[in-house]
């Protein structure tokens, strides 16, 4: 008897979404399938002047659902549940992760559209510790290809699942800490310090 084939993603349930706010920072914000506890898309909600955070989450998750249209039509086509879900393996997750269990997402699946060197780029920033950091350079090597750092800096950029795949732990080899996608270098240095790491730069 053999398996069934997987279902297509049209026949699969809509997605699920969950938050959770980091104090000082905005809100930890992660797109997720239920069928297989995947995070699809995650960011960092911050508000905009008087704005409720609610409206900042609700605004991130269009953009995430915007670049799922983009990057994983079929994924995307799945919609999403109003409501955010506030039990299960994912939310859970997120929240011991917002409450400073820096580790929570570690073990969490991730899914992201991407090349196949991306995907190794993405799977080796997975395994830089909470607290550390190391350069494109040395996450190039991590990935296999150690004169890639163009490349392994681009993955960076294009992470569409911040947090769980933690690009705020790449920094450049001069120590500095580099760009950084939503928020810029101060939210990059205060997730840092979240962390527990001393910043001398």
């Amino acid at each position: 008897m053999t398996d069934a084939p997987p279902l297509p993603e049209s026949h699969l349930p809509e997605l699920r979404w969950c938050s959770a706010s980091l104090e000082g920072l905005g809100a930890i914000v992660v797109i997720y399938s239920p069928e297989d506890e995947a995070i699809r898309a995650a960011s960092l909600a911050q508000a905009a002047g008087d704005e409720p955070e609610v409206a900042a989450i609700g605004r991130v998750l269009e953009q995430l659902m915007d670049q799922l249209e983009v990057l994983a039509p079929a994924t995307a086509a799945r919609e999403m549940k109003p409501l955010p879900a506030e039990r299960g393996t994912v939310p859970e997750a997120v929240a011991a992760y917002a409450a400073g269990h820096h580790t929570a997402l570690d073990e969490l699946t991730v899914v992201q559209p991407g090349s196949a060197y991306r995907q190794e780029v993405w799977a080796a920033m997975r395994e830089i510790p909470a607290g550390e950091t190391v350069s494109y350079a040395e996450l190039a090597q991590m990935a296999g290809r150690p004169l890639a750092h163009r490349a392994a800096a681009s993955a960076c950029a294009n992470n569409l699942v911040a947090f769980a795949v933690p690009c705020h732990r790449v920094i450049r080899s001069d120590g500095a800490l580099g760009g950084y996608g939503f928020g810029g270098i101060e939210t990059k240095r205060a997730l840092l310090v979240r962390e527990g790491l001393l910043l001398t730069r």
